[in-house]
């Protein structure tokens, strides 16, 4: 996929929704949750080596903040304290674009991993 750019981010705290536009005519609303448990930090994707950390527990999460990095990226600042990994504009899309593969996949390696959602 080429590069796209972002033309608008909304912080819907309410909802607790991150909403992304971009200049191919998408937008995405994507749930605090499942950003923090996407987030493309090495602390969440590891280290190059195996499959990312499964991150759990994070229904209620919040984010503080959204930093701009340059014309590229933002950094989201997690109420938990998690405030590394860039989301670039790729990546954003990717997440908004295979949301509901991705967050399928989390769900089936979390119940596999004795956790459920609904505590």
């Amino acid at each position: 996929m080429a590069e796209v750019s972002v033309t608008e981010i909304k912080l819907r705290q309410r909802s607790r929704l991150l909403e992304v536009s971009f200049e191919d005519g998408s937008r995405f609303e994507l749930p605090f949750e499942y950003l923090r448990v996407h987030s493309p930090s090495a602390e969440v994707q590891g280290h190059g080596h195996g499959p990312p950390l499964l991150v759990l527990g994070k229904q209620n999460v919040g984010i503080r903040a959204v930093e701009p990095i340059g014309q590229y990226a933002i950094r989201l600042v997690f109420d938990d304290g998690h405030d590394t990994g860039l989301f670039t504009w790729k990546y954003l899309h990717e997440l908004g674009s295979q949301r509901e593969r991705k967050w399928s996949e989390y769900l089936a390696r979390a119940a596999s991993a004795g956790h459920s959602r609904q505590r």
